[in-house]
């Protein structure tokens, strides 16, 4: 495996590992800097578009992006030429970035609707429908609290606290970085199955061969379904991944209809 590694993948992979060492053990502050933010949030800067992909959220993240590539980027590597792997990679994951950053903005602001409706008519069914909705931000403390309101609707210390706990909520949604290579390795997976769609795989877990094209088709299906599901206590970004196979697929379409270019 490692004597077939290629100059792109070979830097990529030393890139990541170097700034996640870095970042955990030199200069922690660099998790602040360079995670992605909401775009209305005080920590986000526009290089966090770029950054991001470079930073990962501990060890086990780092290997199962840099285990992938390690897997998939070769090959690509040795059929696309070294430039359009790298932009391949670059490009999926900046796209997924701001695609991504895009969803938030759209659950930020439905999310502040929510939260505007409630002030407008403070309703405990209502404040108990938000606590449920977006629970993977609370303790579990609050259905106490979720429950002495529903005793005590019209008191207004409880709706001044019902309120702030909301405010804190919608603080969180726009302070919460994301950050990994989870993007553009959906980018390189996608041009896999598309250029090498029946290359037999060997999965770990189940142990069992599959075809690429239909790993692929597996891991967008499962994406798209948790993009619907949208769990508020899952803290994988599936946007992000679907974004960069869609932007991976239309790269790599883009490249096939051009024979002139492709190889």
């Amino acid at each position: 495996m490692f004597r077939n590694i290629t100059p792109v993948v070979q830097n990529l992979l030393l890139i990541n590992i170097a700034v996640y060492l870095v970042a955990s053990f030199v200069l922690p502050v660099l998790n602040d800097w360079f995670a992605l933010y909401y775009i209305q949030s005080p920590y986000f800067k526009p290089f966090q578009f770029l950054t991001y992909m470079f930073m990962h959220a501990d060890f086990w993240h780092l290997f199962s992006n840099m285990f992938g590539l390690l897997i998939f980027g070769p090959l690509l590597e040795q059929f696309l030429g070294p430039k359009k792997l790298f932009t391949l990679w670059m490009v999926c994951g900046v796209g997924a970035g701001v695609l991504y950053s895009g969803y938030t903005m759209y659950q930020y602001k439905s999310l502040e609707e929510k939260i505007s409706t409630f002030e407008a008519s403070p309703d405990p069914e209502y404040f108990n429908r938000l606590v449920i909705e977006n629970r993977g931000y609370f303790s579990p403390e609050v259905f106490d609290f979720v429950d002495q309101y529903s005793r005590n609707p019209e008191d207004p210390m409880y709706i001044e606290r019902a309120e702030k706990t909301l405010s804190a909520i919608l603080s969180l949604h726009a302070n919460q970085p994301m950050v990994g290579a989870s993007g553009a390795l959906f980018g390189i997976l996608v041009a896999f199955g598309m250029l090498f769609p029946n290359t037999q795989l060997f999965l770990l877990f189940p142990p069992m061969p599959v075809k690429a094209k239909y790993l692929v088709l597996f891991y967008g299906l499962y994406t798209v379904y948790n993009v619907l599901l949208n769990s508020p206590t899952d803290n994988v970004a599936h946007f992000a991944h679907l974004s960069g196979l869609l932007i991976g697929a239309v790269l790599v379409y883009n490249w096939k209809k051009d024979r002139n270019s492709f190889y």
